[in-house]
């Protein structure tokens, strides 16, 4: 019988080749001939080339081989298949997708099992490296460009990160001219005034930003971001005060109701807790930048609910160890207040920057990639799954860590932590990170926060997991109709295997465990990420609001702060200015139930979309950052 084999190249930059390329079928009782597919002239980008071959073997081909021989000795003419469709004379027709690179002399095997082109994935990528003592470990790869060419970016994706740079360094010039010509841009003293402070960024500032730089001082802001800005992880109600933060009802007793007490207001679950208390061993131990000794507080923030639905900080101590130099701020204190606020949003800094950014989206999301792509072939369907949620994560990884986690990266050069302390406090993160952690509804639910008011990372993020977790429900269910099925996939069971030993979570062996699993997968690589990372323009740009360090130690009495301290304990000048989900272009999916799933995945987005954009309307701050016209699929932003 004959089959009719047509092959696409993808539309992508240098996805063509010289090479003469080949195709085989292979079946359980026999394979067919080996035969050439394209032309003396290769293949063109975007192009479709036939051929016919002859196909005598019972049933129909499972495998697809490709092989590619080099074109006058060229060995790294590298080329780029997006499928392989074979056609019957009775009009039967089979996809194989293929999204992958192959290298002259190598062969690829599609909608494999178990074949040798897997252990060939698993040798390019067969080796995890420690980051560091305590982290997850990570993928060995001097450089980028070292890694396999498909979990590399396109040249699209580089272009635009170049551009991105090119875009950020023009930003930064124009913030620095103006200031050069006003005689402050060679000035590593003090700002002498806020003011000042307005020259950055004049041409680049959003409406968040605006609105940040307009209310950063206020109270009422500083506990709405807790719950809507860049970090809405730190904060959880509060049930009984940590023993080492003393907050007495004498204390606080202005800013409750009257005739109410702390005791009754935790009761009735209106008081909240901000604890930095992972920041507790680097105090003493900051960074030097530029000869100048940097320092860190590990704060506690007391925050209470008032009546009008307002979060409201009512108390804050700047260090664990309680004490008569370590007095409990409050907001009658004036600047001792603005001051201590500044230390809490440096803190923040580095819990957000560090522990939710890059360990708990960024350095998991590694663990779950290098696991992927070592164990499941691309036909399987929990790689088609998670596929494009790992795109480039790989690489964005590795230059993340040479351009902000080496030596002489962002947080060496330009961060009160510094490199060291950066590694301490990944690794004090890493010994509290849990599986439920991640999942957001138990995450919720653990700190306390079903219940509170004006809370859109909850809303929206509870919303999007529940559509994410339908979507995988409705796609695993087509490929396990029960707990055996996943017991019993050898492949899924060295995925999650390799992910337990070189990352932190826990084994599964239920359909509904590997659902919930994928789902926080599919969350975190996507909406956590967009959460976390999206609105650091807007919430950190206005440097006061998220500084990166404080050039002066935390204050250790009241009523001796002044403007003029603030602005000597905020960075200098130099240290201010150095400072889309549900779009799956390739089709993985061939079956009928797994592509209704997705349209209906897509429709239930829109959806989502459509109300967050409705609500957004009335607010003084719209919260964006979980609408999925504004998510990623990947880290890789």
């Amino acid at each position: 019988m004959e089959k009719i084999t047509y092959l696409k190249a993808a539309y992508r930059f240098c996805a063509g080749t010289c090479s003469s390329v080949y195709v085989k079928l292979v079946g359980t009782d026999g394979e067919s001939t080996r035969v050439k597919i394209n032309s003396d002239q290769g293949l063109s980008r975007d192009s479709v080339s036939w051929t016919s071959l002859e196909w005598r073997a019972k049933g129909s081909p499972e495998l697809v081989e490709l092989e590619a021989e080099s074109f006058l000795g060229i060995t790294d003419d590298e080329w780029f298949c997006s499928s392989v469709v074979v056609k019957t004379p009775e009009g039967d027709e089979f996809l194989f997708p293929c999204h992958c690179w192959l290298s002259s002399s190598e062969k690829e095997v599609v909608r494999e099992t178990k074949t040798k082109s897997l252990a060939h994935r698993e040798m390019q990528l067969r080796r995890w490296e420690v980051y560091a003592p305590g982290l997850p470990e990570m993928v060995e790869s001097d450089n980028a460009l070292a890694l396999p060419p498909e979990v590399r970016f396109s040249f699209t994706k580089e272009a635009e990160f170049n551009l991105t740079l090119v875009d950020l360094f023009v930003m930064w010039l124009s913030s620095f001219i103006p200031l050069k010509l006003n005689g402050l841009a060679d000035n590593r003293d003090s700002w002498t005034n806020f003011h000042d402070l307005d020259q950055i960024f004049v041409d680049k500032k959003t409406k968040a930003y605006e609105y940040v730089q307009q209310h950063w001082l206020e109270d009422e802001f500083f506990g709405y971001q807790l719950l809507n800005g860049l970090n809405p992880m730190m904060i959880e109600r509060c049930q009984t005060l940590p023993t080492n933060f003393p907050v007495t009802d004498d204390l606080v007793r202005s800013y409750l109701p009257s005739g109410s007490c702390l005791k009754t207001e935790m009761e009735n679950g209106n008081v909240f807790l901000c604890d930095y208390k992972n920041l507790r061993s680097l105090v003493g131990k900051g960074n030097v930048i530029n000869g100048q000794q940097q320092y860190l507080a590990a704060p506690l923030c007391l925050l209470y609910r008032n009546p009008e639905e307002k979060l409201l900080p009512v108390a804050i101590q700047l260090q664990q160890e309680p004490g008569e130099g370590n007095p409990i701020f409050l907001p009658s204190d004036s600047c001792d207040w603005t001051l201590a606020k500044i230390f809490v949003r440096n803190a923040d800094f580095n819990e957000h920057e560090l522990n939710y950014h890059l360990l708990r989206t960024h350095l998991i999301a590694e663990v779950f990639a290098m696991a992927t792509v070592r164990h499941l072939p691309s036909a399987h369907p929990v790689f088609k799954l998670l596929s494009l949620h790992f795109r480039y994560t790989l690489q964005i990884n590795i230059m993340a860590r040479d351009q902000l986690m080496s030596l002489e990266g962002f947080f060496s050069e330009y961060t009160g932590i510094g490199y060291s302390g950066s590694l301490t406090l990944l690794k004090n993160a890493m010994d509290l990170l849990t599986y439920t952690s991640l999942c957001l509804p138990e995450n919720i639910e653990a700190r306390g926060l079903k219940e509170i008011s004006t809370f859109y990372y909850r809303d929206d993020g509870l919303r999007l997991w529940d559509i994410i977790q339908t979507y995988v429900e409705g796609v695993l269910g087509f490929y396990y109709p029960s707990d055996d099925y996943v017991q019993r996939d050898s492949e899924v069971q060295l995925w999650i295997e390799d992910i337990f030993k070189k990352g932190f979570v826990e084994n599964f062996a239920s359909v509904k465990e590997l659902i919930k699993f994928i789902t926080m997968v599919i969350f975190t690589v996507s909406g956590q990420h967009a959460a976390i990372n999206n609105g650091q323009f807007d919430f950190g740009g206005w440097m006061p609001n998220f500084p990166s360090s404080l050039r002066q130690p935390a204050p250790t009495c009241k009523g001796e702060t002044t403007e003029s301290d603030i602005l000597k304990t905020l960075p200098d000048l130099l240290i201010s200015l150095q400072y889309q989900l549900g779009h799956y272009p390739e089709q993985l999916f061939v079956e009928k139930e797994p592509l209704e799933r997705m349209e209906d995945f897509k429709r239930r987005l829109q959806v989502l979309s459509y109300d967050i954009k409705a609500r957004n309307v009335g607010l003084p701050l719209p919260y964006t950052y979980l609408d999925p016209e504004n998510i990623e699929n990947s880290v890789a932003i």
